[in-house]
């Protein structure tokens, strides 16, 4: 993960080290023990990070067997030179998307994530980006994140209610909603979709 601080790094190591041993131990009372060892570490990543020791354990100890980046994908449907927002409950304004779910690929991810959060069936068309999340956006994960910007076509459909966003709209470069939700989208992400959209001949930037 991107930090400075060794508190954190040590935290995480631990918490990768007691995941490894989880997957293959086989003794009931090291079990306990490497569990108990992933308990301190999200319990130090808490007390050093600022953030609730609920969400350290859901983004943190919530995966099995050996520890590996999180993915998600977020969708870039541009129309008419107009890039699809979505209102978060809290006010802010995102790219859709989410967590890559196991029975998904980045394609099918992708899609789904619009028709869920926008009620609009959208086309992938290419990936332009592949982000690491604590490099790139605002508030940091314990785990490290690759973030997969995949560019859409608008197919058919207009938002309708659903219990993660509250609004959603097509916006031109220069008229982006505020405020944006930046631990999920950033202003110069959605600038590069733009670019990315005209560019047949656009590089990927990875991380």
């Amino acid at each position: 993960m991107f930090t400075d601080d060794k508190r954190l790094l040590w935290a995480v190591e631990l918490q990768n080290l007691a995941q490894c041993a989880l997957a293959y131990c086989k003794d009931k009372y090291d079990t306990e023990r490497f569990e108990r060892i992933r308990e301190i570490a999200a319990e130090m990543y808490s007390e050093g990070s600022g953030l609730s020791l609920a969400h350290v354990k859901e983004t943190l100890c919530s995966g099995t067997g050996y520890q590996t980046p999180k993915m998600d994908t977020r969708s870039a449907v541009i129309r008419d030179g107009r890039i699809l927002l979505v209102q978060e409950e809290n006010g802010g304004w995102a790219l859709p998307g989410g967590w890559i779910d196991y029975d998904q690929t980045i394609r099918t991810n992708a899609a789904k994530e619009v028709l869920e959060e926008a009620g609009v069936q959208a086309e992938p068309l290419r990936v332009i980006a592949l982000y690491d999340h604590n490099r790139r956006n605002r508030t940091a994960f314990p785990s490290n994140n690759c973030s997969v910007f995949v560019l859409c076509r608008y197919v058919s459909g207009e938002f309708r209610p659903n219990p993660e966003t509250i609004a959603s709209g097509f916006f031109a470069p220069d008229a982006l909603p505020s405020p944006l939700c930046e631990s999920k989208t950033t202003a110069e992400q959605i600038q590069m979709c733009f670019r990315a959209a005209e560019d047949e001949n656009w590089r990927i930037p990875f991380d």
